[in-house]
């Protein structure tokens, strides 16, 4: 904890006038009392004078980080499927002989699950060269 016997900054009483205005705006203090305390964070000359201004109010609640998603977007997983929907549907609409659309459909699929497939997850993880 600092000195209470040290001067206070300007960043210190703003940080302190700032908490006061948010109590302010939750409802904790009316007007008056928010006047009243600014005017005392301002003229406050050490940090010891800053504490009981706002020693009766709830410390600030800090902001939880927010929740990163697990799932991971994989575009090129979504142009596969419509790219080789759309061969198959060609394929259907030409007479469905011969499924030629196997080829593309192995070659591309073998691409994502292989570990080239992966090239842009290897080339993130790969150590860089000094």
């Amino acid at each position: 904890m600092t000195d209470p016997h040290l001067r206070a900054s300007d960043a210190e009483r703003e940080h302190h006038a700032e908490l006061l205005r948010e109590h302010a705006a939750q409802g904790r203090l009316t007007v008056d009392e928010l006047e009243e305390r600014l005017d005392r964070v301002y003229a406050a000359r050490t940090v010891g004078e800053l504490t009981p201004i706002v020693g009766d109010l709830p410390a600030p609640r800090r902001p939880q980080p927010p929740q990163q998603r697990r799932t991971r977007r994989r575009p090129e997983l979504a142009a596969f499927v419509a790219v080789n929907l759309l061969l198959i549907v060609i394929w259907a609409a030409t007479g469905a002989g011969y499924f030629w659309p196997i080829w593309p459909l192995l070659g591309w699929g073998l691409g994502l699950i292989g570990p080239w497939g992966c090239w842009p997850m290897a080339h993130r993880h790969r150590p860089r060269a000094r």
